[in-house]
């Protein structure tokens, strides 16, 4: 599994790469727009902070083909490391995919809300979808049902492109996810966090606190 963070919060963005094992970071235009600055300002210091190795997605804002083409070289180009460019699932975008990746630049289909969008996705070369788990649930759908589909289908075919599913409002459906095979999450720092956390764990580590307390009051292990 590979945890990615899904924003351009540089505060954030540093923050969960100090403490958690984070392959990535990943952007999208309206991501990217809240921050409201310059976007090269903004991809350098995503980069700065993650290094060249892990992976920064960021999206085109582009709608034909060849400029898409034309973006993603530049961003790649313009990224220092490890990139991979979002496009969203449309005709355009596959015909621009399949360009790409003659060109070895790395692809994310994005904005995919059925099994068959992820699997022509993965045919013209993209090396990741990314199934929208709460928008499908907010609309009486199941997200999660649909990322393990997609994860048997790419399994029968014996597809490489990896299920890197976005859209989480809770670990509960970071959980399912993670149950039905898919290779990545993107999440918030929020989700993130609450991935971790338990009330019972937060218990437990209160009474390990209070038991050594009451015999060796504030030494700690380093003073003896």
């Amino acid at each position: 599994m590979e945890y990615i963070l899904d924003t351009a919060d540089i505060k954030a963005i540093k923050h969960c790469n100090e403490f958690y094992p984070l392959s990535g970071v990943t952007t999208n235009p309206s991501i990217i727009a809240k921050e409201n600055r310059n976007f090269w300002d903004i991809v350098k210091e995503i980069r700065d902070i993650i290094g060249p190795d892990k992976t920064f997605f960021a999206q085109t804002v582009q709608k034909t083909a060849d400029k898409i083409v034309e973006e993603a070289v530049l961003m790649n180009e313009k990224s220092g490391g490890d990139f991979c460019v979002k496009i969203p699932i449309c005709e355009e975008g596959l015909k621009a995919t399949m360009e790409l990746k003659k060109l070895g630049i790395k692809v994310l289909m994005t904005a995919i809300f059925t099994p068959a969008q992820a699997l022509i996705a993965a045919k013209a070369g993209a090396d990741y979808v990314a199934p929208y788990v709460n928008r499908l649930d907010n609309i009486i759908g199941d997200g999660c049902e649909v990322v393990a589909q997609i994860v048997e289908q790419f399994a029968i075919y014996d597809l490489p492109c990896k299920v890197l599913a976005a859209s989480f409002k809770n670990a509960e459906q970071v959980h399912k996810c993670a149950l039905s095979g898919c290779q990545c999450v993107t999440v918030t720092d929020d989700v993130l966090k609450a991935v971790i956390t338990h009330p019972m764990t937060d218990a437990a580590i209160g009474g390990f606190e209070k038991d050594w307390q009451n015999v060796y009051g504030e030494k700690t292990i380093l003073d003896f």
